[in-house]
């Protein structure tokens, strides 16, 4: 009687954690909202002003202006809400190979046949035939043999636009930006954050990955290529569970 309510237990949750991707069926996914990311408090946060009261005046009255917005002016991201360009370009690739082999033989033994004519005396009070003479004999052997090979090739290109979501003491910025694209039910999403330095930023407001510290890169989709390419939940568990 004690199984019922084990197995009704268990079917209630098999049947809410299956609910989400039942939702899906027959639409395509959803976007991620915008609102609670931190890149879009850091657009609808106002930045400090840059220039005083007597600076503004003496740059309205000349012709040059070293303002951001200006002609000639320096346009490249610098402060808290500012957007620029992360340019994606990673192409590695690696070929590592390794082979090792371990031969251990040991053989030893050790024997009384004589000491004083102890072991005579000795071998006529053992029983069942047993003598020192034949002593202790040990032997021994051991081996073992391993190899690895790891192939890597993987080449990414993007651009993605990123927000200054934060200033620290120091100078250096920490952005943020994603991008969502859905084509034919598929989701494909790219993330990026990591800190930067305004002096690694290009004239063009643009940043390589690798000028990037602490850089999270992720490139994954949602939709029902994602899920064909996956095991089913129910062979997800039976992996965890089973010890075969």
């Amino acid at each position: 009687m004690r199984l019922v309510p084990a197995l009704a237990l268990l079917s209630a949750t098999l049947a809410l954690a299956a609910c989400e991707p039942l939702s899906h069926v027959g639409r395509a996914p959803d976007f991620s909202p915008l609102e609670p990311r931190r890149e879009h408090h850091a657009l609808y946060n106002l930045p400090l002003p840059e220039r005083t009261e007597v600076q503004r005046a003496v740059d309205d009255a000349s012709l040059w202006s070293a303002g951001q917005r200006s002609l000639l002016g320096d346009r490249r991201a610098s402060r808290q809400g500012d957007i620029l360009t992360v340019v994606i370009e990673i192409n590695d690739r690696a070929e590592i190979s390794n082979s090792s082999a371990r031969g251990r033989t040991g053989t030893q033994s050790a024997g009384v046949p004589e000491f004083f004519g102890l072991p005579d005396a000795i071998d006529r009070r053992l029983p069942g035939g047993l003598a020192l003479s034949r002593g202790v004999s040990l032997e021994g052997s051991s081996s073992f043999q391993g190899s690895g090979t790891v192939s890597r090739n993987e080449r990414l290109t993007l651009r993605v636009a990123t927000t200054i979501v934060e200033r620290l003491p120091n100078g250096v910025m920490l952005i943020e930006g994603s991008q969502e694209v859905r084509v034919n039910n598929e989701l494909r999403e790219l993330l990026v954050t990591g800190y930067i330095r305004a002096e690694d930023i290009s004239r063009r407001n643009e940043i390589p990955y690798d000028r990037i510290a602490g850089a999270r890169i992720s490139y994954g989709g949602r939709g029902h290529i994602s899920q064909m390419q996956q095991p089913r939940y129910g062979q997800q568990i039976a992996d965890i569970l089973l010890p075969f």
